[in-house]
């Protein structure tokens, strides 16, 4: 389905061509420095996942609340350096961020190479109307809503309801989805490779654990760090293009570096929550040069403060994305379901009562 408007540009008093070229000297990643974050955060992730199994299988529930979130804020880092693995931006050597990501692949139950060419494709069209499908959350346009049935409507909003698409979002992507290259199934013996490796290796662990601690203690230790972790993951990846002004374009108004500079966030966290979700909150900068490893991100800032101001979202902003569900053409923004209705009867008094509309 391909119902859409045609759009002008967004007008900008900065040139998204040139920052990609002022950005390029911050790619260079610091070994020593990418070193040190992946023992630190899986020595941290190991240390926490010890100390959840110990309140899981003493029973000390109450600490176990307390003691989960914060293993699985080290298990999404751990994700975070996967990502930056995927762009090749964490260590100086190809093969060397590779293998890492792999490894880390296993932990975090995606299968490194199947992710980072359907990451690869998220990054190569995020905000074109004309390449929607592949590594995104399904967003429609406001006319494309209106044309569904109305169960295909109902399937949308179930969708896009937060309990489904926080709650029941990682137990199908990260437990049911990433286990089949689904979008590459015909695309070659890589997808195939890499997901049945990262199972095989997963299940190797999963056996290898329950046998050592219990079938039991296990599950209620790494089943919900995993659920809560990719819950944050998905979260994060939601704000970071689903805000109200981002940048959504058909294929011959679309260009890669305006898109990138406003259809990305910037996820302004307080600075613990920057630092554990590996700065991935500046989202646009990270899209307009993929390259820059995750830990060079607040020096772009600093050096370009004017970047800041961009696609900005607070902590408290964020929570009002969920109901930016649909793409107006029209306005150029995301709104919610309720303002297609609003929009159908402004459209009818302005034409004098005499249009027919289907309101949501």
């Amino acid at each position: 389905m391909n119902i859409a408007v045609r759009q002008t540009s967004r007008p900008s008093d900065l040139d998204a061509s040139a920052w990609m070229k002022t950005l390029s000297r911050y790619r260079q990643p610091n070994v020593r420095r990418s070193t040190f974050e992946l023992f630190v955060t899986a020595s941290a992730f190991g240390i926490f996942w010890l100390l959840a199994y110990i309140c899981a299988s003493n029973e000390f529930w109450l600490v176990l609340i307390l003691v989960v979130p914060v293993a699985a804020a080290f298990l999404l880092r751990l994700f975070t350096i996967q990502h930056d693995c995927g762009h090749g931006s964490f260590f100086a050597r190809r093969s060397l961020d590779d293998w890492t990501g792999r490894g880390l692949g296993v932990l975090t139950l995606t299968p490194y190479d199947y992710w980072r060419r359907t990451h690869a494709i998220h990054h190569a069209s995020a905000g074109n109307l004309d390449e929607r499908g592949i590594g995104d959350i399904t967003t429609f346009t406001v006319a494309e809503y209106r044309a569904l049935s109305w169960w295909r409507r109902l399937a949308y909003r179930l969708y896009r309801h937060p309990l489904v698409m926080f709650g029941l979002g990682p137990i199908w992507i990260f437990l049911l989805k990433q286990r089949l290259p689904f979008g590459l199934m015909r695309s070659g013996a890589m997808p195939w490779v890499s997901t049945m490796g990262t199972n095989l290796a997963a299940a190797l662990m999963v056996i290898l654990l329950a046998w050592i601690i219990g079938i039991g203690p296990f599950l209620a230790t790494h089943l919900p760090i995993v659920l809560l972790a990719g819950a944050a993951g998905i979260w994060l990846f939601y704000v970071q293009h689903q805000f109200e002004e981002t940048h959504w374009r058909n294929e011959e108004d679309w260009h890669f570096p305006g898109a990138a500079l406003h259809g990305a966030s910037h996820y302004d966290l307080p600075l613990v929550l920057r630092w554990l979700t590996g700065n991935i909150g500046i989202h646009h900068v990270h899209h307009l040069s993929s390259r820059i490893p995750y830990y060079r991100l607040p020096e772009v800032l600093e050096q370009h403060p004017e970047l800041a101001a961009i696609g900005r979202v607070t902590l408290k902003d964020s929570l009002r994305c969920v109901r930016l569900v649909l793409w107006d053409e029209k306005r150029g923004k995301l709104v919610r379901f309720r303002d297609v209705g609003e929009r159908a009867d402004n459209d009818i008094r302005s034409s004098g009562g005499h249009e027919q509309t289907d309101t949501a």
